[in-house]
């Protein structure tokens, strides 16, 4: 079965198995160097010009999973001579361009950088053109687009351009460490930064009782070829000893923004830590309105440690960003790893765990509230139930839940300029909440929204206030 979108993935997924299993093996050291040749055997080329450049490509995808280079402490980074350096962006002239004669795309532009050829077809003299797009929008033909690099289409901060060589280069002042990028470049130039050795290395030396993994709710839109309960299993088959839903940190943190929201007036949430950053970069106006509880991951995490001093925590879920969370102050103490969806299928196959074989393990801790935060607009619904559960009454609750960064930003701005009535914002950075998260396996917003909710439904706990009644079991 399909387990990944892209042979990008699934390239990138093989680094990691390989490093995975010479990690527990003891052989690193040693094998570290041959991955990429026994990944591209022979001499034949499978997807670049020579195989010579393939190899050496994969040689920095092993760095990446390695995490060798300390001189990149970033968590997105470019692969240098992975990228296709794809030609530069702008406004072009189609084939489609039928050389009409009402010249509109000519007549329109303000900056005279329509040319109109002898066979009167239309081009573009790119020393003299704004980008403004009205040539586009008045051709009849449509004939005239923009042709825009895929990583810079999926970053809406602008936070990539063009180096001097045509290779994207990252502005890391802007960037949020979302990961669109990641999951749109189609050469699989840009991609995240792995700490899976880290896991590795927890697995192999502390006592299984003491390593806690935590879930993200996301997982149950991910593995879609076996079932949740199987997944738990294979993680305590890995050497987990205590699988515990991060939802649980969620129906704290929502009973927690409750209470601020009613105190506070408005606020806007904490739970995405690439929102957060957007906020505190773009919007720094209203940075002081982040509610201050950690997020869910941070909340669980802490709460574990507090009563069990010598646990080691590794979160696994979608999210590229909540590695760069991980190592902000307010967290690293409290979480000792993050690792993505796509990086727990290496560690399963590179222990050659079939997770479909195993039996189901009960994963029971959380509400129904907090479980929906894995798509948009759990969050904002959680948030409601812990202001009735508190009897907040008085309170004239109007939030807004913002799916993807163009809808963050469009809702942070008219915060910013006091043009809303909204005083509760839920930002989730990737499309549909964290179901569309750059480090998922697969990327079906409508059947990951589906098998949220049925997860959600499947929780034997229906109230915010029952699910922190039974936190006593951590």
């Amino acid at each position: 079965m399909r387990k990944f979108d892209t042979n990008v993935q699934l390239l990138k997924y093989e680094v990691l198995k390989l490093v995975s299993k010479a990690a527990f093996d003891g052989t690193l050291e040693q094998k570290a160097a041959d991955i990429p040749k026994s990944i591209i055997p022979g001499k034949k080329p499978n997807m670049r010009c020579c195989v010579y450049k393939e190899r050496a490509i994969l040689a920095e995808r092993v760095k990446l999973a390695m995490n060798i280079d300390v001189s990149a402490p970033e968590v997105i980074q470019v692969i240098d001579i992975a990228c296709d350096e794809c030609p530069v962006s702008g406004y072009i002239v189609t084939d489609s361009c039928r050389g009409c004669i009402a010249h509109r795309c000519e007549a329109v532009c303000p900056k005279g950088a329509i040319v109109i050829g002898g066979n009167h077809t239309a081009r573009i003299d790119k020393s003299k053109c704004a980008e403004c797009g009205l040539c586009a929008r008045v051709c009849p033909y449509s004939a005239i687009r923009s042709q825009r690099r895929p990583c810079e289409t999926a970053c809406k901060l602008h936070a990539i351009s063009r180096a001097p060589d045509n290779s994207a280069v990252i502005d890391y002042d802007q960037c949020i460490s979302c990961g669109a990028c990641v999951y749109q470049c189609p050469f699989g130039a840009i991609t995240d930064k792995s700490y899976i050795l880290d896991a590795i290395a927890l697995l192999k030396k502390n006592d299984r009782q003491k390593v806690y993994a935590v879930v993200a709710p996301a997982i149950s839109s991910q593995f879609t070829y076996a079932r949740l309960g199987q997944v738990v299993s294979g993680l305590m088959a890995l050497g987990f000893g205590k699988v515990i839903e991060a939802a649980l940190g969620a129906d704290m943190v929502a009973y927690e923004e409750s209470r601020e929201l009613a105190e506070r007036r408005f606020l806007t949430s904490s739970c995405c830590p690439a929102f957060a950053d957007l906020v505190r970069k773009r919007y720094p106006e209203l940075s002081g309105n982040i509610s201050s509880s950690l997020s869910p991951m941070a909340m669980i995490a802490k709460f574990t440690k507090e009563r069990c001093p010598d646990a080691k925590i590794v979160f696994i879920g979608p999210c590229t960003a909540k590695k760069r969370e991980r190592g902000t102050e307010k967290v690293r103490e409290y979480v000792d790893c993050v690792l993505t969806f796509e990086e727990l299928q290496a560690l399963f196959d590179s222990r050659e765990i079939d997770i479909t074989a195993l039996e189901d393990s009960e994963l029971d801790q959380a509400s129904y509230y907090g479980r929906r935060f894995a798509r948009c607009g759990g969050l904002a619904d959680a948030v409601a139930q812990g202001l009735n559960e508190r009897g907040a009454d008085d309170f004239e609750y109007c939030p807004v839940s913002c799916d993807g960064i163009e809808s963050c930003m469009t809702t942070l701005t008219k915060a910013s300029q006091r043009t809303s009535a909204v005083n509760f914002i839920e930002g989730m950075a990737c499309a549909g909440g964290c179901v569309g998260g750059a480090g998922c396996l697969t990327h079906s917003e409508a059947l990951a929204r589906k098998a949220v909710e049925k997860y959600g439904e499947a929780s034997s706990i229906k109230s915010i206030a029952d699910s922190l009644k039974g936190t006593r079991n951590i």
